[in-house]
C-alpha cells in the first residue's frame, strides 16, 4: 500500500490549503470550491505520472512524432456526493476523456451526543470498472466509512486493474479504515493527514464541512419513501 502526503512536500498546493483552512476565506464559497477544483487539479497531474504511457505517432503539419501517451478511456474517476464534485471537475480537467462514477454516500450519527456515525450508501451509477484504473476521489477521509462503502459499491462493477483513493484531507483512523477494503497495489493520495478525529467524528485541525462550505449548510438528511 503506497500512501502520499502532499503536505511532506513543498508546492503551491500548501498554499491552496492554507486558504481553505483560513476561515474568513471560506466565506466565500466561490474561492472555496475553486481551491477544491485547484487541488484536484494538481493531485491528478501528479497521479497521471503513475500510469502506463505507450508512444503514438502523431502527424503535424510539417512532420510526424513520437509522444508516449496514456489511455484515458481506461480509467473511470468516480466520487462521493456531495462534498466531491468540484474535487471530481479538477480531475475532469486533467483527465478529459476518462469515464465517471458517482456513489451517493453519507454519514448520520446514531446516538444522542453525536460521537458515533452510521453509513448509508443509497445511490451509485458507474461504468464498468473491470480491467480499468479506478480513481476514487473524496475530499474528507475521516472515519473511512463512507469511503469504504464508496469502494464496496464501485467493485461491483467489476475488478479494477488499479485504484487510487484521492482525498483533500485525511485522518489516520480512516487511512486505516480504507486500507482494509483495498488491495495491497493501491495508492491513497492526500494533500494532508492531519492529527486525528474530534468526539463529533470531524478532522482537526481539517478545515469543516466540505460539502457545507461548497453549497450551504444542510437542514437534514430527507429520505423519500414511497407509499404503496
Amino acid at each position: 500500500m503506497n500512501i502520499v502526503n502532499f503536505a511532506e512536500q513543498n508546492s503551491v498546493m500548501n498554499q491552496y490549503m492554507a486558504e481553505l483552512r483560513d476561515k474568513k476565506y471560506q466565506q466565500n464559497r466561490l474561492l472555496f470550491r475553486n481551491n477544491v477544483r485547484r487541488i484536484g487539479q494538481l493531485m491528478a497531474y501528479e497521479l497521471s505520472k503513475t500510469l502506463d504511457y505507450k508512444p503514438k505517432t502523431v502527424t503535424t503539419p510539417l512532420g510526424t512524432i513520437d509522444i508516449p501517451l496514456t489511455k484515458e478511456d481506461d480509467m473511470v474517476i468516480a466520487t462521493v456526493l456531495r462534498a466531491g464534485l468540484p474535487f471530481h471537475e479538477g480531475f475532469l480537467d486533467v483527465f478529459d476523456k476518462a469515464d465517471n462514477g458517482f456513489v451517493s454516500a453519507f454519514r448520520m450519527y446514531i446516538n444522542r451526543e453525536h460521537t458515533e456515525v452510521g453509513i448509508h450508501t443509497e445511490y451509485i451509477a458507474t461504468q464498468s470498472v473491470k480491467n480499468k484504473t479506478l480513481v476514487i476521489v473524496d475530499p474528507m477521509l475521516a472515519t473511512g466509512g463512507s469511503l469504504a462503502a464508496a469502494i464496496e459499491s464501485l467493485l461491483q462493477a467489476g475488478k479494477p486493474r488499479q485504484i487510487h483513493i484521492c482525498c483533500i484531507i485525511a485522518a489516520p483512523e480512516g487511512i486505516e479504515v480504507v486500507k482494509q477494503a483495498l488491495p495491497d497495489n493501491a495508492t491513497i493520495w492526500c494533500a494532508s493527514i492531519d492529527q486525528g478525529m474530534n468526539e463529533q467524528k470531524y478532522i482537526v485541525p481539517g478545515f469543516g464541512d466540505c460539502g457545507d462550505l461548497c453549497y450551504g449548510e444542510k437542514l437534514q438528511h430527507v429520505r423519500k419513501v414511497a407509499e404503496r
